[in-house]
């Protein structure tokens, strides 16, 4: 019995175009970015609402790529170093603005880039010995940050609420990063293992 090729994973010898819908989704979250940045800035309930719509809209086409990208076999080389940018990029973007809004306070915004981008040298580091793939904890400290930015960004919203989420994504977002850090670790030992060093 012959097996069939996964969806996952592209037909070998098979070159994927770096212009499939997978990769426009990311673009697409980029581009809504500066966008994003200006409705938080600008006076009125209505900029809020639409600054809060295209935080969302962006948000779910990160999740929407990668599962495109995954179940199709559209992974590229251009979406493994254009989606987690444009990932910083939104939630960066949303935690400088509330910060510069004065609704955040600095040092969690910085805790939280710290880490991100920690985080991501740290798998460009050690891509030579192998990629660290996202962990369950990774994906859970996403949606917490999403959420608990999206509610910063809704007016009107109980701040008890705000912090309670926001202290959560604080705390998942710093001890992944931390897992991070280990599982890096093992992985370049267990390079060295292999090449008998």
């Amino acid at each position: 019995m012959t097996e069939t090729p996964d969806a996952t994973t592209p037909a070998k010898g098979r070159r994927v175009s770096p212009w499939n819908v997978a990769n426009v989704l990311t673009v697409v979250r980029l581009v809504l970015v500066p966008f994003f940045v200006a409705c938080l800035f600008l006076p009125g309930t209505g900029w809020r609402v639409a600054a809060l719509v295209l935080f969302v809209i962006a948000s779910l086409t990160d999740r929407l790529d990668g599962e495109l990208a995954r179940r199709y076999g559209l992974v590229t080389d251009f979406g493994k170093i254009a989606d987690p940018i444009a990932d910083k990029a939104l939630i960066g973007a949303a935690l400088f603005s509330l910060s510069l809004l004065g609704e955040l306070p600095w040092w969690v915004t910085g805790a939280i880039v710290a880490r991100e981008l920690g985080v991501t040298l740290l798998r460009f580091a050690v891509i030579r010995h192998g990629v660290i793939p996202a962990s369950y904890g990774g994906k859970v400290k996403t949606v917490l940050q999403v959420v608990a930015i999206g509610l910063y960004i809704w007016p009107g919203v109980y701040d008890p609420l705000r912090w309670i989420l926001m202290a959560a994504a604080l705390v998942v977002t710093l001890v992944t990063g931390i897992d991070y850090v280990v599982r890096a670790v093992r992985l370049q030992q267990v390079a060295r293992k292999a090449r008998g060093g």
